[in-house]
């Protein structure tokens, strides 16, 4: 028996080496006399390949092998990923790799620390106290915005459910309100007049029950999802909801009175971004819909009006291979075209007219309305909050909040040429626009979101220090979702993203765990919460509010210290 085992190997190995010995030969053949599209391949036929093997896998594999370069240090990329998964993180002996030598450097209590339960529990961040509908954040986090449609279904959801397991503030990008942003919504068929609601059949339900337990959930419901929606092109539109087993997504058409008059206590904190796209909030002619607004705003906390991000400073970035009939009926854009909004936002040509349109936004919702911009210039910061001031003086719109992006921030697609070289690092920027408010007298009326390669508690109380009220997050959450950061995000070119978190392949996507990544994106988010509260005892503060640049010392490359960070960014700055 072994033998005739062992005889049968050895005929196989035999045949496939002569297979691969003669395709060799074929594509040695191949190289060096009929392509001529690589001239490598011409004088190193077949051996040449291999540096496009090694192209092609230089930067998923790069962050295995090397010093970490993009971050602080391979230390902070860990710790998100072992927060995900809840696990202790702690370091031994010392950081994997040296710490920039220019720093900013907590200031420590020395006799006055405090532990941890002598922190007040009360993290919350207050928006638009002098709306109509303020909005309180519950920790100073924000999921910075990434849109359904740059992100899978998938990925959505998990961020959806991770977002309403730990009270995380979910900026849902400039894509619009999406089915997956209310994957946690529990709907009522007999009250609910603002969804479409599929009912399931006898058969259908039948079906799940038998896949559920052959296979699991996601195979079940997608074949309930088939046999209910069969020959709907946009049938991932739809959310299974487990305790009544109806499909449903939001009916548009209906009347705003059918809308939910207060936002769901059942989906998370949800924040619109509207881009100069107007996605979601468009009508057939691609002008803002008042109503259609008001209706998105039925489960919305707040708007952020997207001038720029860091980037790019253009307008937002969508292959045609990611515009799904899902994506093109949740833009109202044609299906399968590279999508490519303006650059400029259609009601900001002036201050005035931006301004104006926030107040619109304001008396439409009742609720608080920020822009996000991009700081490369002291003087065009200044302008606008002085704009600002002159109109709170008038009695006359101002934006509630202002987020701030960081001129080395991330995105799934844009120009290298913009990428680091439009718009300042993130404290340089924080620093002037914190400053202007002051100047103005705004600094109570206007809060400030600043985001910018913050992955750790440490960079959230250095950030929160410096001037903001809260941060943004997006790679980090990315990380705590399942992102392996391996750069193949956009959808253009024929390379996807591996682990379906920001592709639309069908493939791909179905790899991904919905529930198990998005109760790992909720312990990333308590945990960044927790190391803040730490970090705020040993620095002898007993509420976020009590945190101020004079927390903070820099030092130099050159070893100086700055004790007095004012001290530095007048020097820094010239001003």
């Amino acid at each position: 028996m072994l033998q005739a085992i062992w005889h049968f190997l050895e005929a196989s190995f035999v045949y496939l080496a002569s297979l691969l010995f003669i395709g060799l030969v074929f594509l040695f053949i191949y190289d060096r006399f009929i392509q001529r599209k690589h001239q490598l391949l011409i004088n190193y036929p077949v051996i040449g390949r291999f540096r496009y093997l090694f192209e092609l896998l230089r930067e998923p594999l790069r962050q295995y092998f090397a010093e970490e370069s993009f971050f602080e240090s391979r230390d902070k990329v860990d710790w998100v990923y072992k927060a995900a998964k809840n696990k202790p993180n702690y370091v031994s002996f010392s950081v994997s790799q040296p710490f920039p030598e220019s720093r900013f450097v907590l200031k420590h209590a020395q006799g006055g620390v405090l532990n941890d339960d002598e922190v007040s529990d009360d993290m919350t961040v207050t928006f638009g106290a002098a709306r109509r509908i303020p909005f309180v954040s519950k920790t100073p986090i924000v999921r910075s915005a990434m849109s359904d449609g740059a992100l899978s279904p998938e990925a959505t959801r998990a961020f959806t459910l991770g977002a309403k397991l730990s009270d995380l503030t979910y900026n849902i990008g400039e894509g619009g309100l999406t089915s997956n942003h209310l994957y946690t919504y529990k709907p009522d068929p007999e009250k609910d007049e603002f969804l479409e609601i599929i009912e399931g059949t006898p058969f259908a339900k039948r079906v799940f029950k038998i896949v559920d337990k052959l296979f699991n959930r996601a195979y079940a419901i997608k074949a309930y999802r088939r046999i209910l929606l069969k020959g709907i092109r946009t049938a991932n539109t739809y959310i299974y909801d487990d305790a009544t087993q109806v499909l449903f997504r939001v009916d548009w058409s209906a009347p705003l009175e059918a809308f939910p008059k207060e936002v769901p206590g059942s989906i998370p904190n949800l924040v619109f971004q509207m881009s100069s796209g107007l996605y979601g909030v468009r009508d057939e002619h691609g002008k803002f819909d008042p109503e259609r607004y008001r209706k998105v705003m039925s489960f919305c906390r707040m708007t952020e009006i997207k001038l720029a991000q860091g980037a790019k400073q253009t307008g937002g970035k969508l292959a045609g291979s990611k515009v799904t009939a899902d994506i093109a009926y949740y833009r109202g854009v044609p299906e399968g075209k590279d999508l490519f909004a303006p650059n400029r936002f259609p009601y900001a040509d002036t201050i005035d007219h931006l301004l104006d349109f926030i107040g619109e936004l304001q008396e439409l919702s009742g609720k608080p309305v920020g822009v996000k911009i991009v700081v490369s210039d002291m003087k065009r910061t200044e302008e606008l909050v002085a704009e600002a001031a002159k109109r709170k003086a008038a009695g006359k719109p101002m934006p509630d909040f202002i987020s701030v992006d960081s001129g080395d921030g991330g995105s799934a697609t844009a120009p290298l040429e913009m990428m680091e070289s439009v718009g300042l690092t993130l404290f340089n920027a924080l620093y002037i626009l914190d400053s202007a408010l002051r100047k103005y007298g705004l600094r109570d009326d206007i809060k400030i979101i600043a985001s910018g390669k913050i992955l750790t508690p440490d960079d959230v109380a250095i950030t929160l220090a410096m001037g903001a009220d809260a941060v943004g997050i997006a790679r980090g959450f990315m990380m705590s979702g399942g992102c392996i950061r391996a750069r193949m995000c956009s959808g253009f070119g024929t390379h996807q993203c591996p682990v379906g978190m920001a592709t639309q392949n069908p493939r791909l996507r179905a790899s991904y765990l919905v529930v198990r990544k998005g109760h790992e994106i909720a312990n990333y988010h308590r945990n960044l919460v927790k190391g803040l509260r730490t970090l705020l005892a040993i620095m002898g503060k007993r509420h976020l509010s009590e945190l101020s640049r004079k927390d903070l010392t820099f030092k130099n490359s050159t070893g100086e210290l700055y004790f007095d960070v004012d001290d530095y960014f007048k020097q820094k700055l010239h001003a």
